[in-house]
């Protein structure tokens, strides 16, 4: 490679610096490949420099060369750059670049010329233009949510940020089940326990929603009704035969509330519903979690729209009628059986208004959709997909992402949780227990699709074990200095970076460097993780230099240059755990 030009500017994106040197390069090498995909790697050690290119040994079948030899040729073609200090050719023929000095700080600078900006992808125009929606919790309304809802909320507003984050345009909507019979349950079981405090008593179904809540939900209707719904529990139970089984039972007991009700039944039903809902957005705004829409079940059914979903899929031949009710050929489409979309008794099941909710998805313009479900919904796929399909909807622009279940532990052992019973730990509790902060930062500890073990004892601990802690420490040390210093932030980015020669100096800026991209993979494979990951190894390496090094030295040169490197490193904390909505705190 030639000497360095005098004239050449460091380059701010390396990466993208050198994929361009190596392009020119291989168009000269090998014009035929010259748009084959050039990939650059952190070495795992930093004595083979601060990037690898395997692009020789991609090619050797090709060019029926061997790789070492094409790495040479390669290497000789390279322009020469002042971002370079040497290349070298290792093992089979990666080809290794080490950096200067100053192009391996240079991301100081880009850092604080862009804040809060620093990582973000650019707005996709044109034929790149994706909006996309994300879908997330979308809990039944029929109890505060519990800690499973917790980690749906927390991946699903941490995924919708990244991607935003990364340039998409992100709609976050909750889709709420207010038209089925789990809504028909807690109506019931208010309206039972409502009758309880007016001394007529009905024997409550150990089905039905037994928490407190459910409680304080016919307390209020009592508060504000007085006695307008009581029955007597005699005129209750006459129409629920003994001997039912129990799902059976509680489904003649929501048919005695409607029609010894009458057209009260719908205010019982409209209050537990607001009653649920308006919980659960307080629930979920406190935890930070915020939704752009919230769509309503019951207007699919208002609208008409489930009734042509189940029309149009008949109309195409993908429905057959048994035993009086309309089946979808969904074992055609990959399923273990066909699914019921309309009962024998005329009634549309879940599984009509999940087609029509979807097709709405795509009838109003989302490029891509993200569903985040429950991981006990993996047999859901297949079905709704081959409903989407059967529809002419293309099912590809439909995206499932499975959150795996969540166990809590305290002192070692597991924490025991119900969903019906009342008993279960919900996650206000949590949140009460250990902040959200913990929460959101733990939720994000493991891939999705893995099962959590939450350690409440560790979400707690103020120390380096707590990774959570650990990040946030990072950040209000660099505060802590800041507010030291006493200085003015902005003249920090014009502070010449010289100075800055240490490895641990080094390794924190490589570390900085890989913000932007690791935004972009993180975004693509939906794996927010991967951030909380990058943000504990961040801290590690600011803790690190922190430890070794003086920040506020006598020296003039230095001091402002090490504490450019300080700024730039809270500059993306900040960046990334705005993104897993945790707070950053100034002083700990």
């Amino acid at each position: 490679m030639a000497a360095p030009s005098a004239h050449t500017r460091i380059p701010l994106d390396v990466r993208q610096h050198l994929t361009g040197l190596i392009r020119i390069a291989l168009t000269s090498v090998a014009p035929e490949h010259s748009l084959a995909e050039i990939i650059l790697e952190r070495p795992k050690q930093a004595s083979h420099g601060d990037f690898a290119c395997n692009l020789a040994m991609q090619l050797a079948r090709a060019l029926k060369t061997s790789p070492r030899q094409i790495a040479e040729r390669l290497m000789h073609e390279l322009p020469p750059s002042e971002a370079v200090a040497k290349i070298e050719i290792a093992g089979a023929g990666f080809i290794n670049f080490t950096l200067t000095p100053a192009a391996r700080t240079a991301v100081v600078s880009a850092i604080l010329a862009s804040g809060s900006g620093y990582g973000r992808g650019p707005v996709r125009t044109g034929k790149a233009a994706r909006r996309l929606q994300v879908e997330f919790v979308s809990a039944n309304p029929t109890g505060p949510l519990h800690v499973g809802h917790g980690r749906g909320a927390a991946f699903g507003a941490s995924l919708a940020s990244l991607l935003a984050f990364a340039g998409y345009d992100v709609t976050r909507e909750y889709y709420v089940n207010d038209a089925g019979r789990q809504m028909d349950i807690l109506a019931v079981s208010a309206w039972l326990r409502y009758l309880e405090l007016f001394d007529e008593p009905v024997p409550f179904p150990p089905n039905a929603y037994q928490g407190g809540y459910v409680r304080e939900m016919a307390e209020q209707i009592k508060q504000a009704h007085g006695d307008r719904y009581v029955h007597p529990a005699e005129a209750v139970m006459a129409g629920v035969p003994d001997g039912e089984d129990p799902e059976a039972r509680l489904d003649s007991l929501i048919l005695a509330g409607k029609d010894l009700l009458g057209e009260d039944w719908s205010y019982i039903h409209a209050h537990v519903l607001n009653e649920q809902l308006a919980d659960c957005r307080a629930d979920l705004e406190e935890f930070g979690v915020h939704f752009d829409v919230w769509f309503s079940e019951r207007s699919l059914y208002d609208t008409g729209m489930v009734a042509r979903a189940v029309t149009a899929l008949e109309n195409s031949g993908h429905i057959y009628l048994q035993d009086g009710a309309k089946w979808f050929k969904s074992t055609a489409f990959g399923d273990e059986k066909d699914r019921v979309v309309q009962r024998d008794n005329g009634l549309y099941t879940y599984f009509a208004s999940d087609i029509a909710y979807h097709l709405n998805k795509f009838e109003r313009g989302f490029d891509k959709v993200i569903d985040v479900w429950g991981a006990d919904h993996h047999g859901y796929i297949p079905r709704v997909k081959g409903a989407l399909s059967a529809s002419g909807a293309n099912a590809d622009r439909l995206d499932v992402t499975l959150v795996q279940f969540v166990s809590l532990f305290r002192e070692g052992h597991k924490v025991s949780m119900s969903t019906r019973s009342g008993e279960y730990v919900t996650l206000r509790q949590l949140r009460s227990e250990v902040g959200s902060d913990a929460c959101r930062f733990f939720y994000m500890l493991r891939k999705c699709d893995q099962a959590l073990d939450f350690d409440l004892d560790l979400a707690k601990s103020q120390s380096n074990d707590n990774p959570v802690y650990y990040v946030q420490y990072a950040h209000a040390r660099i505060c802590s200095v800041m507010t030291q210093w006493d200085g003015e932030s902005a003249e920090l980015g014009l502070a010449d970076l010289a100075p800055l020669q240490g490895n641990s100096e080094f390794a924190l800026c490589a570390r900085l460097a890989e913000f932007p991209e690791l935004i972009q993979i993180a975004a693509r494979d939906y794996a927010p993780h991967t951030l909380a990951f990058y943000l504990k190894d961040l801290a590690g390496d600011f803790h690190s230099w922190y430890n070794a090094e003086r920040l506020l030295v006598d020296d003039q040169a230095t001091r402002q240059a090490r504490l450019a490197l300080a700024l730039a490193t809270r500059q993306v904390l900040q960046n990334g755990l705005s993104l897993l909505g945790v707070s950053q705190p100034v002083s700990m």
